[in-house]
């Protein structure tokens, strides 16, 4: 029997309170996507720097945006990888970013609502990465402040 996965609050609250920069996987200028409004809303309410992931590289936000993680320049510090992505297909993107972990300084990988990997999630913690999962930053980020680290 597996346990299922439970999110560490202080590794939720490490990550929203930090002003690192979150790559979101899957993220284009498709404004009905929930990419969208949630990078959006990490950039202009937190204060985050953001790079958008997506296979047409579109420039969001006035960010520029990439096709891949390899194409990240080497060196770039990035605290989170915001995984927007089917269940599906989340376990690709968890070995991208353990083959780019030490590259680009990634701090964890965050699986957003509805986006469940147990056995990605377990490869991700046995890497170094911290695990996020099956949750939105913006939904976490009401227990943070209330809990007084807001802005």
């Amino acid at each position: 029997m597996t346990l299922k996965h439970q999110n560490d609050p202080e590794l939720i609250r490490e990550l929203l309170a930090d002003p690192g920069i979150w790559v979101v996987v899957g993220l284009s200028n498709n404004q009905d996507r929930e990419a969208f409004g949630v990078s959006r809303w990490l950039k202009v309410e937190l204060g985050k720097g953001i790079i958008p992931l997506h296979p047409s590289a579109e420039v969001v936000h006035g960010e520029q945006g990439y096709a891949s993680l390899a194409d990240i320049p080497d060196g770039t510090d990035i605290k989170v990888v915001d995984c927007f992505v089917n269940s599906e297909h989340v376990g690709a993107v968890v070995d991208d970013v353990i083959a780019h972990k030490d590259r680009l300084l990634i701090d964890a990988i965050w699986m957003q609502l509805g986006v469940t990997d147990e056995a990605a999630a377990d490869r991700a913690r046995a890497a170094g990465l911290g695990v996020v999962m099956d949750t939105c930053p913006r939904i976490e980020w009401r227990g943070v402040r209330s809990s007084g680290m807001g802005r």
